[in-house]
């Protein structure tokens, strides 16, 4: 560089340290690094908006600066030399941990940060192969998170980046992606508590949780009053910082007056719905203990309590009525030879995977989040008709008698008709019900 180019930068950099961050104390140097001084010389030219929401950010308050975060670990395969630094581009939660410990660790045990190992699931055999490559990568992978290999140089490969998939596998070893939550360069905690946040991925057909907290009391009240949450409060407490409505930081993961902020957003989750039968998780006491402290803030425990018996009638009755069949139906279909061991190579299969990983997945979620046209209509009704009207008959098709066992149990009489008095009754009922 000339000697005009170094002093250009240098008043530049200056600049730079008068406009960002806190105004330090006159005769005091400023607070950002050399190093964070010579990145901001040249992105506030080169990626202006980067800085911009970095310059509005706590990190910039605190002083945290470009190479706080892209300091590169002696060992990170990913890093490079730029411009006389040896940085890494991806900031992954080992760098985050240098000074959010406690956060990086209760991440780090959580499911988010287990994403990616859906690489093995039938999700992936329908991206990777039934969709095809690119289909995966541009949609699954950018939820999940990529496994990402750099090339000797310590380039990223295009292939796996972008990527802040919240269970992505990182060059260094570690797993999941803070900016995934909340954001690259503002990292704020206000966007991370914010429900539409969670919705990037937890929304469609198979895991609808933005539609269900939308439709819910919840969301009506999150809409109505959010000028009221106070979402950029240190700290964010239920009932003390704000009381107009829960989002889904709220109830998974913010603070309480009696719990801390975690960052494990299954610690407060009794049940798993993921699966196709629903169980109840290790220590699921205590974790139901903590969501009820949740609640607790808002509904009297009379309310609380009433909710999780209906809950668990519905998980009950989803998994006796529907899922424990059809599961051993599909059991018995393989055993027999009838349909074979490739996924997604005969109908059923196709009908067998949207009844437990779409249809039934909406109903259990819509109870468990308040949510009744998912229950019942986006849910039980879909789950209903495809069992009774697809399932049901190409599992006979295929292996005759194969559903008699299933059809005699209690849950299924009525496909036999109803009794002239149950008949008579419901026609009574719509007679009082819709009479003039």
């Amino acid at each position: 560089m000339t000697r005009i180019s170094v002093l250009c930068l240098c008043a530049l950099s200056l600049m730079i340290f008068a406009s960002f961050g806190q105004t330090p104390k006159s005769g005091e140097p400023p607070k950002f690094s050399a190093e964070g001084g010579k990145c901001l010389a040249c992105h506030s030219v080169s990626t202006r908006g980067l800085v911009a929401q970095w310059s509005e950010s706590a990190h910039s308050r605190s002083a945290v600066d470009c190479y706080s975060c892209h300091r590169a670990a002696e060992d990170d395969p990913a890093a490079f030399n730029h411009n006389g630094l040896r940085i890494a581009v991806i900031v992954t939660p080992a760098y985050c941990a240098r000074c959010h410990k406690a956060e990086a660790a209760e991440f780090e045990k959580s499911h988010h940060s287990r994403a990616a190992q859906f690489i093995g699931s039938l999700d992936n055999v329908l991206g990777e192969i039934v969709e095809g490559g690119p289909a995966a990568m541009n949609g699954c992978r950018q939820c999940h998170g990529s496994e990402i290999r750099p090339g000797p140089d310590g380039k990223l490969p295009y292939d796996a980046w972008p990527n802040s998939g919240i269970g992505r596998v990182n060059p260094d070893g570690s797993r999941g992606s803070c900016a995934a939550c909340h954001g690259r360069h503002g990292f704020s905690s206000a966007v991370a508590r914010q429900p539409e946040n969670c919705g990037k991925c937890h929304m469609g057909p198979d895991h609808p949780q933005a539609e269900i907290y939308s439709e819910s009391k919840h969301g009506i009240q999150f809409r109505a009053n959010i000028a009221k949450m106070n979402l950029d409060s240190k700290p964010w407490v239920v009932g003390k910082d704000y009381s107009a409505a829960p989002t889904c930081a709220t109830c998974h993961m913010s603070a309480t007056a009696n719990r801390q902020v975690t960052h494990d957003v299954g610690d407060r989750i009794s049940f798993t719905l993921r699966p196709p039968i629903s169980t109840k998780l290790e220590n699921w006491e205590r974790r139901r203990s903590e969501m009820k402290d949740v609640c607790s803030n808002c509904h009297a425990a009379g309310w609380v309590q009433n909710f999780y018996r209906q809950y668990e009638d519905t998980i009950e009755l989803y998994n006796e009525k529907f899922a424990k069949p059809s599961r051993a139906i599909m059991v018995k279909l393989y055993a027999a030879g009838k349909i074979t061991q490739s996924p997604f190579n005969e109908k059923i299969e196709w009908i067998y995977y949207e009844l437990w990983h779409h249809e039934r997945r909406r109903a259990r979620m819509g109870t468990a989040m308040m949510g009744p046209d998912y229950t019942q209509w986006h849910g039980f009704y879909e789950v209903a008709k495809h069992f009774y009207t697809e399932l049901a008959p190409e599992a006979e098709r295929l292996l005759p008698g194969v559903t008699a066992e299933f059809m005699r149990s209690d849950y299924h009489k009525w496909v036999q008709g109803l009794t002239r008095e149950q008949i008579e009754q419901q026609i009574e009922f719509y007679r009082n019900r819709y009479k003039q």
